[in-house]
Parts: C-alpha cells; sequence; structure tokens
C-alpha cells in the first residue's frame, strides 16, 4: 500500500494527496505534518520505512469539504486519489496487492465547483495569461457556471483587470518572470500557479479548442494569438486539474478593451466597490445597493459594479429595464415572490456535466424551470399592454426576447416531472429518486425486491410455527447476510433438525440458514441489485437530457439574473430614492443633491444625509476642494465617484438628478497606507498611484485626488501638489476632485480657466467648530487642524500649547518677520510649563483645607460629610 501511495505521490509534489482508505482520505510522511498543523489534527503513525515511524492523519469522507475549503484559503492544493477498479474486475485479471488507486482531480482555489466551497453571489474565476508576438492577453473562466472570456491586455493595465475580476487563481507557464505581479497577487491573496511552457502554445491553442467544443462549429480567427496562448493555456490547466471530467464551458466570448471603464487597483480599493479595506462584503457598495433575490442576479450585479461598461446603448437598455419595473408595481412584486425560492440552476448544470451532481440537483431544476415557465407568463402579459406604457418599439422586443429566453427550457418539465420522485436523496447510488410508474422494468424489479421482503416475513412466522420457538427471528447483517436467530437454550433442538444449517455461535444466540432462505436472499439481492443499476441508468439518462439543453439552460439562468438585478434596481431606488442617470457623449458631469450610498445607510435612522451638488463643465471642470479634516471631503469625492460608477453599471443613482458624460476611465487617489510587501512608504504609495492617474488620465476620464503630497515635508508637498493641478488642467484636461489643505493653490484661479475653488463649509459658535458638511463656493480660510484635535480628545494642556504655537505661525506669515523654523525655536514644546491651577474659592474646598482628618471623631467625620454635601448644593444653585 505505502509503495502504491509513494508512486501516486510522486507525480503531485506540489500538493496534499487526500488517499482513499474505506471511508477516510489519509495522509502521509511531509502532507501528513502539514495538514495536521494547517486542519488541527491529530497526528498519529502507520508503519515504518527504513526503520522509521511513517507519520499519518486523515479526514472522513462525507466531511471532506469543510477540510477543503480550510485548505484551499490558506493556499494549499488538494490531489484526490481514489480506487480507479471495482473489486470484482481487478480478482478477474488476476491482481494482487491494494485496489489500484489514481489521482481523479486536483482541487485547486480556481477550480472549486461544491457549494460548500463557493459564495454564493460571487464567481470563482481562474485566470490564465498568455503572451505572444509581443502581444499580452488574459483568458478567464468559472467553472461553476461555465462563463469563458479572453480580452486583450497590455503590461501596465494588466493589474487592473484581474482587480476587475477578483479571481481565486491565477495560471502563467513556467518561464514567466514578472516579480511585480507576483507581489500584486500575493498582496491580493490570489493563488499564482505555474504550468508547462507548451500548454500556452498559441500556434496549438486553435485546435484544443476545436477539440474541447466538439462538434459545434466555431471560428477563432479574430483572436489573436496572445488570446489563444491565454484560452490553451486555461483550458490545458482545467485538462490537468479536472483529469477525469472537463467542465462544461459556454462558447468563448472575446471582450473588447474599450468597452469597459477602466479602473485601477488602487481606485477599487480606495471606493470600496465589492469589497471594503478589511477585505468584508458589508460596507461596500455592493452590500448597500444589494437587493437580488437569487444567488445569479447577485453574482451578475457585483460583475456590473465591478465592470462598468462605456457603451451608451447597453447602459439605457439596463436602465429601461429597471424603470420598467418600477413603473409596473404589481408585475414587480409578483416576479419577486416567483425568485426567492429560486436555485442556482447555473451551479447546478456544472456540476451535472462534470458527473459530480446528484438526484436534488434535477430536482431544483426542474422547479427553476418551473418558476422561469410562470415569470415568462408574467412578462408576456405585461408584454400585451406594453404600448400603453410608453416603451419603445426596441424595448419591447428586447424585453420578449428576454421573456422567450427564459421560457426556453421548460419543455423540460414533462420528463423531469414524469421521472422524479416527490423525495430523493442526495446520491445517486442511495436510489429510490425515480417515481413510481416511470419505468415499468425498474417498477418489477423493485416490487421483486419488496414482495422477497415480505415472503421473508412469512418464512419467519413459518419456521417460528415448525420448531415452536416463538423468539426464533430472521434477521440481517453485512457478514452472514439473511440469517436464522435462537436463543442458546434452542440451539441443540434446531441442530437436529436437518432442514436448518449452522451459520454462527455467539455468547447469547446460534445462527442458522436453510436453503429456501438462501435462495431468497439471493433473489432479493439481485432484484435490489439490478433495481439500483437501472436506476442510475435513468439518472445517466436524465443527466444527458439536461447536459444536451445546457446552453438553453444557462441562457435562461442569466435572462432571470437581468430580471434579477432589474428589479433590484427598483426596489432600491424606490426605498433610497435614487433616480436614474442620463447618460450623455459630451465631457458633462452634473449631480444634483449627490448621496454617498454607503454612508447614507450607515446613520441613525433619525438623522439624514446632507447632500450635495457638484456641477463640473468645461469652463469648471477642475474643482479645487478645501476645509477641514471631518467636515466631509473625502465622502464628498468618493460619493461622485460612486455615482458615475453606478451610472455607467447601468444602475439607479443616489441624487436628485445625475446627468454624466460617458467616462471612459475612473481614478482615485483617497487616503494612505505603506506598502510592506513592496517596501514602499506612505508617501512613496501616495506618489506611485498619482503617477498612474497622470499618465493614464485622459480628456473623458474622472479623477479624485485627496491631500496630495501631504506625506513629506510642507514645502515638498505644496510643490507637488503645485505640479500636480497644472498637469491636470494643462495636459489630461480630466474631470477632476481635488481636495487639498494646501489654501496657497487657491491663488491659482487666477491662472488656471478651467480651475474652481470650493470649500466645505464650517460654522464656529463658542471658540467650537461645527461641521455643515455642505460644498460653497470659494477657499477654506483655515484648517481648522486644533478644532479637530479637540474632538479627538486631545489633552487640554496638548490644544492649549498648539493653540498658542498657531497664533504665533500665522503672526509669523503675516508679517513676514521671522521664518516658522526660528519662531519654534522660541516656543520650545518640552520647556512648557502648565498654567497655574487657579485658586478654588469653593467653600466645600475652603473647610476641607481647615480640616485635620487625625482629630476627628467617627461621628464627626459622619457630620462633616453631611455639612459638605449641603455646602455642595447650595453652590451648585
Amino acid at each position: 500500500m505505502m509503495a502504491q501511495y509513494l508512486a501516486v505521490k510522486a507525480d503531485y509534489q506540489h500538493a496534499l494527496l487526500f488517499y482513499r482508505m474505506g471511508d477516510f482520505y489519509e495522509m502521509f510522511f511531509h502532507d501528513a505534518e502539514e495538514a495536521a498543523s494547517a486542519l488541527n489534527l491529530t497526528l498519529t503513525k502507520r508503519g515504518q520505512l527504513d526503520g522509521k515511524d511513517i507519520p499519518m492523519c486523515g479526514v472522513p469522507v462525507h466531511a471532506m469539504d469543510n477540510y477543503l475549503a480550510r485548505l484551499i484559503r490558506q493556499g494549499y492544493k488538494v490531489a484526490i486519489c481514489e480506487q480507479s477498479e471495482d473489486p470484482e474486475s481487478f480478482k478477474k485479471r488476476g491482481g494482487k496487492g491494494p485496489l489500484p488507486r489514481a489521482v481523479v482531480r486536483l482541487v485547486t482555489a480556481g477550480t472549486l465547483n461544491e457549494d460548500g466551497l463557493l459564495a454564493p453571489n460571487q464567481n470563482n474565476y481562474l485566470v490564465a495569461i498568455g503572451q505572444a508576438a509581443g502581444m499580452m492577453a488574459i483568458a478567464w473562466a468559472d467553472m461553476s457556471t461555465g462563463l469563458f472570456q479572453v480580452q486583450a491586455s497590455m503590461r501596465d493595465n494588466l493589474e487592473a483587470q484581474i482587480a476587475r475580476l477578483s479571481p481565486s487563481e491565477v495560471a502563467v507557464s513556467q518561464t514567466t518572470n514578472d516579480e511585480a505581479l507576483e507581489l500584486f497577487l500575493k498582496a491580493s491573496s490570489i493563488t499564482l500557479s505555474r504550468t508547462d511552457d507548451a500548454d500556452f502554445d498559441s500556434q496549438d491553442a486553435s485546435e484544443k479548442l476545436r477539440r474541447f467544443y466538439g462538434d459545434i462549429a466555431h471560428d477563432f480567427s479574430h483572436l489573436t494569438r496572445a488570446m489563444l496562448s491565454a484560452a490553451g493555456g486555461l483550458l490545458s490547466y482545467l485538462e490537468k486539474t479536472q483529469i477525469s471530467t472537463m467542465p462544461r464551458l459556454s462558447p468563448l466570448q472575446l471582450v473588447h478593451d474599450d468597452g469597459l471603464m477602466e479602473i485601477d487597483p488602487a481606485t477599487r480599493r480606495s471606493l470600496e466597490l465589492t469589497r471594503t479595506m478589511t477585505n468584508e462584503r458589508k460596507g461596500s457598495l455592493l452590500a448597500a445597493i444589494d437587493m437580488t433575490q437569487t444567488a445569479s442576479g447577485g453574482r451578475l450585479l457585483a460583475m456590473r459594479i465591478s465592470s462598468p461598461v462605456t457603451n451608451r446603448a447597453v447602459i439605457e437598455r439596463r436602465l429601461d429595464l429597471a424603470q420598467s419595473f418600477l413603473e409596473t408595481e404589481i408585475m414587480r412584486d409578483e416576479i419577486v415572490q416567483h425568485l426567492k425560492p429560486l436555485g442556482d440552476s447555473e451551479r447546478c448544470l456544472a456540476r451535472l456535466s462534470i458527473g459530480r451532481g446528484g438526484p436534488r440537483d434535477l430536482v431544483l431544476l426542474l422547479k427553476s424551470f418551473l418558476i422561469a415557465r410562470d415569470i415568462a407568463l408574467v412578462l408576456k402579459r405585461q408584454l400585451a399592454g406594453a404600448s400603453t406604457l410608453g416603451f419603445s418599439h426596441d424595448f419591447i422586443s428586447y424585453l420578449s426576447a428576454l421573456a422567450d429566453a427564459i421560457a426556453a427550457p421548460v419543455s423540460l418539465i414533462e420528463p423531469l416531472q414524469a421521472a422524479l420522485a416527490d423525495e430523493v436523496p442526495l446520491l445517486a447510488r442511495d436510489g429510490g429518486f425515480i417515481a413510481k410508474g416511470y419505468n415499468a422494468k425498474l417498477d418489477e424489479l423493485r416490487g421483486l425486491r419488496d414482495e422477497s421482503r415480505r415472503l421473508i416475513a412469512g418464512l419467519q412466522a413459518q419456521y417460528s410455527e415448525k420448531t415452536g420457538i416463538q423468539s426464533l427471528k430472521i434477521n440481517h447483517n453485512n457478514v452472514l447476510g439473511y440469517h436464522i436467530d435462537v436463543r442458546a437454550n434452542h440451539a441443540e433442538m434446531m441442530m437436529n433438525d436437518g432442514a436448518f444449517i449452522h451459520r454462527q455461535t455467539t455468547a447469547q444466540t446460534v445462527r442458522f440458514t436453510t436453503t429456501e432462505l438462501a435462495e431468497l436472499e439471493r433473489d432479493i439481492s439481485s432484484a435490489g441489485d439490478k433495481a439500483n443499476a437501472l436506476e442510475l441508468s435513468l439518472f445517466a439518462d436524465l443527466t444527458k437530457l439536461i447536459t444536451d439543453a445546457a446552453d438553453v439552460i444557462a441562457q435562461s439562468s442569466q435572462s432571470l439574473a437581468e430580471i434579477d438585478v432589474a428589479i433590484s434596481t427598483a426596489l432600491c431606488a424606490i426605498r433610497y430614492h435614487y433616480c436614474r442617470p442620463q447618460l450623455r457623449d459630451d465631457t458633462s458631469f452634473t449631480i444634483t443633491a449627490g448621496r454617498h450610498p454607503v454612508v447614507e445607510q450607515s446613520l441613525p435612522a433619525d438623522t439624514s444625509f446632507m447632500a450635495n451638488d457638484c456641477q463640473m463643465s468645461d469652463e469648471k471642470r477642475l474643482w479645487l476642494l478645501t476645509g477641514p479634516n471631518m467636515a466631509g471631503k473625502s465622502t464628498f469625492l468618493r460619493q461622485n465617484a460612486l455615482i458615475a460608477i453606478l451610472a455607467q453599471a447601468g444602475l439607479y443613482v443616489p441624487a436628485d438628478d445625475a446627468q454624466i458624460g460617458i467616462i471612459d476611465k475612473c481614478f482615485s487617489r483617497v487616503g494612505a497606507s505603506d506598502d510592506l510587501a513592496r517596501g514602499q512608504s506612505t508617501f512613496m504609495v501616495e506618489m506611485v498611484e498619482t503617477a498612474t492617474i497622470l499618465n493614464r488620465a485622459t480628456a473623458k476620464s474622472l479623477v479624485i485626488l485627496d491631500e496630495i503630497g501631504r506625506g513629506t515635508s510642507t514645502y515638498d508637498g505644496l510643490a507637488i501638489a503645485h505640479a500636480c493641478l497644472e498637469y491636470l488642467h494643462d495636459t489630461n484636461g480630466a474631470r477632476t476632485l481635488f481636495a487639498t489643505h494646501y489654501h496657497e493653490l487657491t491663488a491659482l484661479e487666477d491662472r488656471l480657466t478651467h480651475l474652481y475653488s470650493c470649500a466645505m463649509l464650517t460654522k464656529e459658535w463658542q471658540n467650537d467648530i461645527i461641521f455643515l458638511h455642505q460644498v460653497g463656493a470659494g477657499a477654506a480660510n483655515r484648517s481648522y487642524g486644533v478644532h479637530v484635535a479637540k474632538l479627538a480628545g486631545l489633552p487640554q494642556l496638548v490644544l492649549q500649547r498648539a493653540q498658542s504655537i498657531l497664533e504665533r505661525l500665522e503672526e509669523t506669515g503675516h508679517k513676514g518677520q521671522k521664518s516658522a523654523a526660528s519662531t519654534l525655536d522660541n516656543l520650545p514644546l518640552f520647556t512648557a510649563q502648565p498654567p497655574a491651577r487657579p485658586a478654588s474659592t469653593h467653600p466645600a474646598i475652603a473647610k476641607l483645607q481647615s480640616l485635620r482628618p487625625d482629630d476627628l471623631s467617627a461621628r464627626e467625620a459622619l457630620d462633616l460629610l453631611y455639612d459638605l454635601t449641603e455646602l455642595v448644593a447650595k453652590e451648585d444653585e
């Protein structure tokens, strides 16, 4: 057995080997030590090799998914090793030793399809990076849904494309050497896998793709060699990991570079589109607006937020569909009730296509088809009166096509209904899932099996009467099969009767059989085995019925997801008072009463969000925003970027009105942190991200920048911010929101014709500051840093000292008499003395100061306490 284990393990040195032994997957040697540590398992030993104990640990087969999930999250790959031949055939060919075993699947982060290992509303992408003829491309697939797409790439936007997909795993050729990419993947917790260079050969890729899709005619001539390299590499990686059965993938779809809004990784992280900075879904933009009812709808919504489009016609069609549900309450509510119980047919289909599905997947698909039929009927009923709702002819045609696609699998309802029982097991091998009356032969075999069981009960009564032993029973176990049990005191009588054949004696009972019982057992076993075999054959037929209609089922599921997202958009608009954005072909950006969708929902119920306008035009396309910390600058910047992304995702936006010229790229430089993995300081990270913006932004882009230059000295920072502002104005020409504490920059308004100065409004009241969270014209005259420090709870002594230093510095700045350094020399922080405590005149204090506690008796001390309490009360009055 160990020789067999080592032979299998030799081909999978990079993975943990789950070696099937009975009801457990066992691991040995270094694998056992690794798994025991990762899974908190007990490390044992079994046998020896070269005189040394062999470490061993294992996990139960029925609990494998839980352990797999934990290992995959920690970055491991797991090779699943199963018996590759049944005992009967092994014996027939004269086999000796353990049954043959082989790896049937290599489980990696990007090739999961078990429900228990996947987030229901999130795609699980595997990405492959291809290169050829000096060009790059990426291909990606989700095994659990069948999605398969490819897109051209360039090195400078590769990380942005990967961040958009947020894959679980990226596959590259063995010789790929890109340290920056490796650091990015590591920082993003994405598994990097290397495979043979030959897998990415673009010359072989076309044939590889045609072979995969079989008889279906596909033309790959429109793909570049780099695209073929990426797609071929991805298929090769799937072949190596899935081994026994390849997954079903939809026809390879080309994604055009100019069809999506470009959003770099730093911007995604800063805006928290689908995950927060702490990698939580809660608190993200997606979580704030997701009111979908289905898993496929949730995945589609996440994809749209991650990949806003630049095609205005596509955006308008999505908005039209959402508006149609916004305006038809009865239809909307009826479809919502249908959607709620809808299962995940895409993932059911994926499991069935690779032989890992079961009867419950068939039942779930049947229920999905019934729901799809009902939803299609609701849509067609609505279409009958569509002309009265003012829908355009093109939209009516689109909605009609959507209804037809949803209803397409309806023809599968009848055969599935006829075949499936009301209650079905999880696994097909357990049997009992085919309905009575569906197959006459199966009914006959089941009848024979069940009748034989009744005959056994009759046989027991016959033997009991014949022997006069009332306690005689016919029982069954896995060793003896059916047998007769009698107590030991009846054994002699049974032994003397030639009809009964002795089988086994125990402390309490003696066991017998008869020729008649043995023949009946053979009939039962034969009928049961034949019934199970026939039922498995019928399951295979039903599975083929489903997989033959895979494309139709997938299209129905995707159409239902579109409906789900449109209704979610309508429900969100109703609940939170969102508006339909107006998309334009110019560079306008006019938001009326815009709000931050996440911040607004986090406020207490009795607190309303302070909405703000943002009206950028050709004359005022660069807004310079000043004002104190905590006044809402970052919120204002982010909310406008989020509104733009929502609009181009085809969703309603948190504003009273929004008119947005199509944005090709969105950049955000808000917040700062170290990048320890790359050895970069906070300021270096800030400069790298700023460089990306300045080098890539165009006149159609949207840029939001917050506090550029704050990570270095005041004069260096001011100089950098000044230069960046000029470059954005003169060279990029992008619509820009630029927040800063450098009030000196507002002087540029006289020279930069497209610059508009605005500020976060505040109000001072009794030496305190009140943040109004409103944006107004003009520049802030102060940063109110000391006031914010007071709100944060700095000690009073520090606040007083800071205010004193600030006043001296401001005086120096106004009069120009001394340098700031010399002023600070005259205000040494560490020699500052606390102000003298004012003498107290409170009568209670005066009385306490006159006392000698040692002279007081217990009664006098108590009386004194009452007197002091009375003095304090009078003074308060």
